[in-house]
């Protein structure tokens, strides 16, 4: 009843908050997107989803079967696919420069941050979490994370220390954690209904 009287109490401000929002971004054939920095266009293909490089100045393609909802939900696991092939290329040149081990590598749909460090214990290695939508951002800023998930690996903490660590990995974090904050809200509004 509590919680209740102080939303009611709030709500112009949380309408406010919510017509903020960036409309949904829904996956289907024709959509432009960049991943990884390289253009790409959504198109519908037969059998299973796929990536078609750009070449010659042209996009590349993301083709994904089915229609509707179905190619929507091929069009996400393409995606995540190759945002875990790109993060986890970017992860393990970072924990390379620290002579770290490569951590395990998982993508998630994670809407309150962009990526997570579990040190590894014993014998098992350390396990990063990333967002897939990391990536449709710039590549320098997927790449930001990756450094900054990877300072984990030796600071579990954002203390001076771990902030050296990052600085050292790509220079200065400022940039790409104000392009985080300015345009993060639209790449959370891919692939929502």
């Amino acid at each position: 009843a509590e919680a209740v009287e102080f939303a009611r109490s709030r709500i112009d401000w949380i309408c406010a908050r919510l017509g903020e929002l960036p409309a949904p971004r829904p996956l289907a054939p024709g959509r432009q997107l960049r991943l990884f920095d390289e253009p790409h266009v959504l198109a519908r293909g037969e059998g299973r989803a796929r990536r078609i490089a750009p070449e010659g100045g042209a996009p590349g393609r993301l083709l994904a079967p089915g229609e509707d909802e179905a190619f929507a939900r091929g069009a996400v696991r393409l995606l995540k696919r190759e945002a875990l092939a790109g993060l986890t290329r970017l992860t393990a040149a970072h924990a390379a420069t620290l002579g770290e081990p490569a951590p395990e590598v998982r993508v998630m749909d994670a809407r309150s941050r962009w990526g997570s460090c579990k040190p590894g214990l014993g014998r098992s290695p350390s396990i990063i979490r990333y967002s897939w939508r990391l990536a449709l951002a710039p590549l320098s800023v997927a790449d930001y994370v990756a450094a900054h998930e990877c300072a984990h690996l030796r600071e579990l903490n954002h203390s001076p220390r771990f902030w050296a660590v990052v600085h050292d990995l790509v220079g200065d974090p400022a940039p790409h954690r104000a392009w985080l904050r300015e345009h993060g809200a639209r790449l959370h509004a891919f692939g929502a209904a």
